[in-house]
C-alpha cells in the first residue's frame, strides 16, 4: 500500500511518454511541443477565469449567510485542475480539463460533501443580531477655557499642610 503513490507516478509517466510518442509520430515533434505549451496556456487562463467566478460566488454565499462549502470544494478542484494543466503532457491536460467541467465539479462536490466536517470559528455565516444599545451621535467640545475647572488649592486630596 505504501508503494501505491510511486506506482501511480510511474504509471503517469508511462502514459505521458506513450502519448507524446504517438502524437509526435502523427503531427511531428515541433507541433507536439507547441500543442503542449498551447494547452497549458489555455488551461491556465480557464482556471483563472473560473477561479474568479468561483471566488465571487463564494463571497455572495458568505454575504447571504449561507455555507460556502460547495464553493470551497469547487475551488479545490480548480486548484487541482490548474496544477494538472501546468504539468506538461496530454493525459494530465485531459484530467485538468475534466476537472474544469461543471458536471464533474458537481459530482465531485456531491461525493466529497458528506465527508467534510465544517467547523465554524469566529464570524457568523448568518445575519448577526445586535445585542445591547447602540447610540449614534456627534461630539463637539464647546468650553472656551482650557484651564482646569477645579483649582489645585481646593482639591480634597491635599490638606493644608501639603500632605
Amino acid at each position: 500500500m505504501r508503494w501505491l503513490p510511486l506506482l501511480l507516478l510511474f504509471l503517469l509517466a508511462y502514459i505521458e511518454i506513450t502519448l507524446f510518442i504517438k502524437v509526435a509520430a502523427f503531427i511531428g515533434v515541433a507541433m507536439t511541443l507547441l500543442l503542449v505549451v498551447f494547452t497549458s496556456c489555455v488551461g491556465v487562463s480557464l482556471v483563472k477565469n473560473q477561479g474568479m467566478k468561483t471566488f465571487m460566488q463564494l463571497q455572495q454565499k458568505l454575504a447571504a449567510g449561507e455555507s460556502p462549502a460547495a464553493e470551497m470544494v469547487k475551488s479545490v478542484s480548480l486548484v487541482m485542475a490548474g496544477f494538472l494543466l501546468l504539468i506538461p503532457g496530454f493525459f494530465t491536460d485531459f484530467l485538468g480539463l475534466l476537472l474544469l467541467l461543471p458536471p464533474v465539479q458537481k459530482s465531485l462536490t456531491l461525493k466529497l460533501m458528506p465527508h467534510l466536517n465544517i467547523v465554524r470559528s469566529g464570524g457568523n455565516w448568518g445575519k448577526s443580531q445586535p445585542t445591547g444599545n447602540t447610540f449614534d451621535g456627534e461630539f463637539k467640545r464647546t468650553d472656551e477655557h482650557t484651564e482646569r475647572l477645579v483649582s489645585p488649592e481646593k482639591d480634597d486630596d491635599i490638606d493644608s499642610r501639603g500632605r
